[in-house]
């Protein structure tokens, strides 16, 4: 089955959801021209979630794709979280932060029943997820309401466990994605390949359709992922420059004038993912040890990112991007999709 028809979309380009930097108006756009438009809905609270839905439902009669995390929440452990404040105490200093103001928290959280309980009375065509799938309780009740589900995976055997666990097609990862790793089977970054080395792997490997992602910018790449098996790509750095993005002045910056240096980086949340490398990766190196786990280091960053932010500074702030950055372009979402597609 081909992504169109598996999803009711018109093109087999799905939007990927980016939380931090879009909301509903990039999920609607996307939707209302012919592809999949994506929620990111890990970081929102419940009325935040509410209001969103309420607005993408409003805005849109075509699918649309919610996702979630599926993480499992790690215990607090106050001995990195103090290894991590003495990293970032230079920092705290210079930019004059009382450090007593900081609380614990982590800022997301996973996959719950409440959340399937937005699923069942919204009723999306799909649920995507990251780093895994849910219980299976819980994923049954998404089932239920009749969305199809979505779910990244960074190797061939995590792609086969996503099958066995219910997947209705998968999201081939590659090394070159911006954003948070999917993975959720081993935490080796050595076992990332390359999107067009994991893409056929994956095609002869499953009996589902694989989604490409990571380093597709343009209709070349999309055509050449389609060449390779894909069943359709998922993009995300291309959209950041859209109209209807929420990317900041100083992300929109680094993406115009410094982006072809990313890295994997674990700074900003306890999580590997890549962006523009900054003042603080280049500093602290991209991947530290103090960090905690996902997502519990991203409390202790967030007061250095709004003093840096405040004065028109990304040197603390989590840019990001993919490796290819060709694609970004300030233009209407809908206008994106049309030249991915030609």
């Amino acid at each position: 089955m081909n992504l169109q028809n598996l999803l009711n979309i018109e093109f087999p380009i799905i939007q990927a959801p980016m939380a931090g930097v879009q909301g509903s108006a990039m999920a609607i756009a996307v939707s209302n021209a012919g592809g999949l438009g994506s929620l990111p809905c890990a970081m929102l609270d419940t009325n935040e979630l509410r209001s969103e839905l309420q607005t993408v439902k409003a805005g849109t009669s075509h699918p649309f794709n919610l996702n979630f995390f599926a993480h499992t929440s790690p215990e607090p452990n106050e001995q990195q979280e103090l290894a991590w404040r003495e990293a970032l105490a230079p920092y705290y200093d210079e930019l004059g932060i009382d450090t007593s103001a900081i609380t614990a928290g982590a800022g997301r959280k996973p996959f719950d029943s409440e959340a399937a309980t937005f699923v069942e009375e919204f009723r999306p065509a799909v649920v995507s997820f990251h780093f895994g799938l849910p219980e299976l309780t819980l994923l049954q009740r998404v089932k239920a309401a009749g969305a199809k589900v979505l779910s990244t995976a960074t190797t061939v055997e995590e792609a086969l466990w996503l099958q066995q666990h219910g997947a209705d097609a998968v999201i081939a990862q590659g090394l070159e994605a911006g954003g948070h790793r999917g993975h959720f089977l081993s935490k080796d970054l050595s076992r990332q390949m390359g999107t067009f080395a994991l893409v056929p792997q994956m095609v002869a490997a499953l009996d589902i359709p694989v989604i490409a992602a990571g380093g597709i910018a343009d209709s070349p790449g999309v055509q050449a992922a389609i060449r390779l098996g894909a069943a359709g790509v998922q993009l995300g750095t291309a959209f950041l420059l859209c109209h209807e993005a929420n990317t900041k002045p100083v992300h929109r910056d680094a993406l115009k004038y410094r982006s072809q240096h990313t890295a994997l980086t674990n700074l900003f949340t306890g999580g590997a993912a890549r962006g523009i490398v900054n003042r603080v990766i280049q500093e602290l190196g991209p991947i530290s040890e103090s960090a905690p786990e996902f997502p519990m280091a991203s409390t202790a960053i967030a007061p250095l990112r709004a003093a840096a932010e405040a004065k028109n500074s990304g040197d603390f702030s989590p840019l990001w991007a993919g490796q290819n950055t060709s694609g970004c372009q300030e233009v209407a979402a809908s206008e994106l999709l049309r030249q991915l597609v030609i």
